[in-house]
């Protein structure tokens, strides 16, 4: 071999060497948005801390309980979580202010678990505006379903419609000739969920229908008149699409008044903490849907994910029922939120972020039964389309062997 040709190969095999260093320097250069960097990642919520709706603050206080357990242990991908939870009390203009502080003040990568469908609705277009990734909402609202125009926008919940269509569904099964009387909240909540029961009504080819329908407000007190008035009107079926506070009012008003329709209660509001402010006696019998597991009942205690969640509450969160079935949720889905950033490793930018959260499908969270997992794809923002019809027996729910769809 001459000299010439030696030092040919000799740089022809530091240009390759060069090369493929530039090349594995630019493969893991680390991306970043507003809200990361090396050592944090900064990210948000609304909920109501005060207010009619105080009670969902706990998702708040568990998310900051969770990430603290996290950064206890090195964090995500080495990376401690700044997590701010914001109080909105349910209002709309106190959302707005929040959120625009999450995002221009404390410029967060993204918000996840925010509460209310009103209150999001009011930064849904900002948020969007911004590029900033509004996920896992605490509201199943059908307006969160449309990734063309809104991608930034993700539910947490099963869609109301879907809960809905499939309560209608039921109720024509074991009551064809039912006269309906329906109570729900007078904003965007109540109206996704009373619009597709009635149309299911009006196409099942039974007589079933809706013979009365009330609402409330939020700032309503009480809600004792319009249970009056509905336990008045004929009504053997009571669909009662309320919340929180409400739906505990309304669960003891009718056994008060010694009504006793089938009920319907939203998924939502199924928590052990609001059945237990009716009295569990007093919500025996109620139908509803279920996709997830409950704490502080005997059937799930030696669930991996159950007791999980008791020794974080147990450490973090004494003063937290152990029954709180808020808390739990709370908890499935800051469990989430890890996983999407985990799954986001060195590219934190938001649009990584969402491209995970959209790509969650097959996922099963903690909170959910087995056989459920959430379903999001690009294309398709719905959070689960496997679900169960349940009855309260006065202590647990009695889950449907089979999953339902609409």
């Amino acid at each position: 071999m001459n000299s010439n040709q030696s030092r040919r190969e000799f740089c022809s095999t530091a240009v390759a060497t060069i090369f493929a260093s530039a090349t594995s320097v630019r493969a893991a250069e680390k991306k970043y948005d507003p809200g990361a960097t090396d050592t944090e990642i900064k990210i948000g919520q609304t909920v109501p801390h005060s207010g009619p709706g105080s009670l969902y603050g706990v998702l708040g206080r568990v998310g900051e309980a969770y990430f603290q357990m996290q950064n206890e242990k090195g964090g995500i991908n080495g990376r401690k979580v700044k997590f701010f939870t914001m109080d909105d009390a349910y209002s709309a203009p106190k959302c707005v202010e929040a959120t625009r502080r999450l995002v221009e003040q404390e410029e967060v990568l993204a918000l996840f678990g925010s509460l209310g469908t009103a209150p999001q609705t009011a930064v849904h277009k900002y948020l969007n505006s911004k590029g900033v990734p509004q996920l896992l909402l605490n509201t199943g609202a059908s307006k969160w379903n449309d990734p063309k125009n809104y991608k930034w926008t993700m539910a947490g919940l099963p869609l109301y419609p879907t809960e809905a269509r499939i309560l209608a569904k039921h109720v024509v099964s074991v009551k064809p000739n039912a006269k309906v009387g329906i109570l729900y909240q007078n904003d965007d909540f109540g109206r996704d969920f009373l619009g597709p029961f009635k149309q299911v009504l009006a196409t099942a080819g039974s007589t079933a229908k809706v013979i009365m329908e009330l609402t409330y407000d939020l700032t309503d007190p009480t809600i004792d008149s319009q249970l009056i008035n509905l336990s008045k009107s004929g009504a053997d079926v009571f669909y009662n699409i309320s919340t929180g506070k409400a739906s505990s009012q309304s669960i003891r008003k009718v056994a008060e008044l010694g009504w006793k329709p089938l009920q319907l209660l939203s998924a939502g509001s199924t928590g052990r903490s609001i059945l237990s402010a009716a009295g569990l006696e007093n919500a025996t019998g109620i139908v509803a849907i279920r996709y997830a597991k409950e704490v502080g009942v005997s059937r799930w205690e030696k669930d991996p994910d159950v007791m999980a969640f008791e020794e974080l509450r147990k450490k973090y969160l004494p003063n937290v029922d152990p029954d709180n079935t808020i808390a739990f949720a709370g908890y499935g889905q800051v469990a989430t939120m890890a996983e999407i950033l985990r799954r986001c490793g060195d590219d934190l930018t938001r649009a990584n972020v969402l491209k995970q959260a959209s790509n969650l499908n097959g996922y099963h969270s903690p909170y959910f039964l087995d056989g459920i997992t959430y379903s999001y794809t690009p294309d398709d923002y719905t959070p689960m389309k496997t679900l169960y019809i349940s009855v309260f027996n006065g202590k647990d729910w009695d889950i449907s062997d089979r999953p339902v769809t609409e």
